[in-house]
C-alpha cells in the first residue's frame, strides 16, 4: 500500500510561489493585460522571457542532464498558480507543460534542450478542446511533407515549433515559419486560439504521436487545475477585498448575512479543488493513480473557477461589468479553461470508467 501524498506546500515552492509572485506584481498589472488584449499582441514576449530565461520557469520539467531544472510537477502546479492569479497572457501552460511533456515522451533532447531554456516555444498542434484518451485529428503525410488544417491550436501565434501528429503515427516537429498560422476569434483573449495549415511542410519526426500526445494531454489538463485554483483563489481574495471596502445603508456590504453565505460557499469550493489540485500535481510527480487524479480535478475544478468568476462580477457591482475592471479577464479565461483539455462532463465519465462505475 502506498504512502499518503503529502500535499501541503514546501518551503521551496512557498518560495518559487513568492519569487513568481513578485515579478508578475512588478510586469503583469490587470491594467496592462486589458491594454495587451487591445493591441493585437497578447503574448507578452517581455514577461515570458523574464520567467522562462531570468527564472527558468520554462524548465522545471526537465531534467537537469537535458538543459533543465530537474523539478516535478508540483512546482509547475505552484507557477501556474501564480500565473492563474495574474492571467499572465504567456504560453506557459503550452510551451512549459504540454509541448515539454510531448518531447519528453519522444526523448528529443535538443528541442527539450532548446523550450527549457527558452529559446524557442513550443505548442502540440491538438486543439485545446481535446481530452486525454480522446480522438485527435492528424495531418498526410504525402511525398515526405506535411499536408492538412488543424485547428483550435492555443498560443500558436506565438510559437517557434509546433509539434504535429501524422496519420502515420509519427509526431513530427514542424518549424512556425513552414504553415500558415490563421487566428481565430477567441473568447480568452490572452489565450488565443488559431488555426495552423499545413500545406507540404517540411517537418522532422521525433516519436510516437499517440503515447506522446496522450502523456502531454494528461499533464496539461492536470496542471490545467493549478491555474483554475490560483485564478479562483485571487477571485475571492478581491471579492471580499471589496465588499469590505464598499458601503450601503452606512454598513459594509459584506456584513450582510446573505453574501457572507455566498463567500464561504465559495471559499469551502475553492478549499476542495486545491486540495483537488494539488492531489493531481502530485500524482503526475509521482506516477500513482495520475488518472483518477487527473479527472477528479478536473471534473471539479472548471465549475469552481467559473463560480468564482460569476460571483465576483456579480458582488464587485456596477464595476465589475466594465471593461476597465479586469474580472472580464478571468471570467473569460475561466469558460475558455472549462472546456480546455475536455469538458467536466468528460472528466467525469472517464472517471465512472476508471473506477468502474458506468452509467446507466
Amino acid at each position: 500500500m502506498s504512502a499518503q501524498p503529502d500535499l501541503l506546500y514546501s518551503e521551496e515552492e512557498e518560495a518559487l510561489r513568492a519569487a513568481v509572485r513578485d515579478l508578475l506584481t512588478d510586469h503583469c498589472d490587470p491594467a496592462g493585460v486589458i491594454a495587451r488584449t487591445e493591441s493585437g499582441t497578447p503574448h507578452d514576449r517581455a514577461l515570458w522571457k523574464a520567467l522562462a530565461e531570468g527564472m527558468g520557469l520554462a524548465g522545471l520539467l526537465v531534467p537537469e542532464e537535458s538543459g533543465g531544472q530537474g523539478a516535478t510537477h508540483r512546482e509547475a502546479a505552484v507557477a501556474l498558480e501564480e500565473l492563474g492569479r495574474s492571467v499572465a497572457p504567456v504560453p506557459y501552460l503550452t510551451s512549459a507543460v504540454v509541448a515539454t511533456e510531448a518531447l519528453l515522451a519522444c526523448g528529443a533532447e535538443d528541442l527539450l534542450g532548446e523550450l527549457a531554456a527558452g529559446r524557442r516555444i513550443g505548442a502540440l498542434a491538438v486543439g485545446l478542446h481535446t481530452a486525454p484518451g480522446a480522438a485527435f485529428p492528424a495531418v498526410r503525410v504525402e511525398n515526405g511533407t506535411l499536408h492538412g488544417k488543424l485547428t483550435g491550436i492555443a498560443d500558436a501565434a506565438a510559437v517557434d515549433v509546433l509539434l504535429v501528429p501524422a496519420d502515420d503515427g509519427v509526431l513530427y516537429a514542424v518549424d512556425a515559419d513552414a504553415v500558415t498560422i490563421a487566428p481565430s476569434t477567441s473568447l480568452d483573449l490572452t489565450r488565443p486560439v488559431a488555426a495552423v495549415v499545413l500545406d507540404a511542410a517540411p517537418g522532422r519526426a521525433i516519436g510516437d504521436a499517440e503515447g506522446a500526445v496522450r502523456r502531454a494531454l494528461r499533464a496539461g489538463a492536470g496542471l490545467l487545475a493549478s491555474e483554475q485554483l490560483g485564478l479562483a483563489d485571487r477571485l475571492l481574495a478581491d471579492t471580499v477585498h471589496h465588499l469590505e471596502q464598499r458601503k450601503q445603508f452606512n454598513r459594509q456590504v459584506g456584513g450582510f448575512q446573505a453574501l457572507k453565505h455566498r463567500l464561504a460557499r465559495l471559499w469551502l469550493e475553492v478549499a476542495g479543488l486545491r486540495a483537488a489540485a494539488r492531489n493531481a500535481a502530485d500524482a503526475l510527480a509521482t506516477g500513482e493513480d495520475t488518472d483518477v487524479a487527473v479527472a477528479v480535478a478536473q471534473a471539479y475544478g472548471s465549475q469552481v473557477a467559473v463560480h468564482a468568476a460569476e460571483e465576483a462580477l456579480q458582488l464587485h457591482g456596477g464595476i465589475g461589468m466594465t471593461w476597465e475592471h479586469p474580472v472580464h479577464l478571468y471570467l473569460k479565461r475561466a469558460k475558455a479553461d472549462s472546456i480546455a483539455y475536455g469538458t467536466a462532463g468528460a472528466h467525469r465519465e472517464a472517471l465512472a470508467g476508471l473506477a468502474d462505475l458506468p452509467a446507466p
